[in-house]
């Protein structure tokens, strides 16, 4: 439950969070699962994170969806958003800025 974990699956491997107030920088390399055919997965989702330059997961192998209720559970899809969220923060401003996304082959 802190920043730089994978939500219910993986603790960060340690805690580089910045003041309040003050950016954080994310850098996330994201491999997709892959599914067979009838749905099954053939293989999981892997992520890789960098938290303010740190290394905080590291080709972490998830067990599916990061559910708020639940255990996670694979469901085949071809493809997905990526949403950004900020858990209610009430604090001012919140914002997001320099958001890249690219495929790697």
């Amino acid at each position: 439950g802190q920043a730089g974990s994978i939500y219910k699956q993986s603790a960060p491997l340690v805690n580089p969070n910045r003041k309040p107030g003050e950016w954080q920088s994310y850098d996330i390399v994201w491999t997709a699962p892959a599914f067979n055919p009838d749905g099954s997965v053939k293989t999981p989702a892997c992520v890789t994170v960098f938290f303010n330059g740190v290394l905080v997961q590291n080709h972490f192998e998830l067990k599916g969806q990061t559910l708020y209720i639940g255990q996670p559970f694979y469901k085949k899809y071809e493809s997905a958003p990526i949403k950004l969220q900020a858990h209610g923060d009430h604090s001012e401003p919140l914002s997001f800025r320099n958001i890249w996304v690219r495929e790697l082959d």
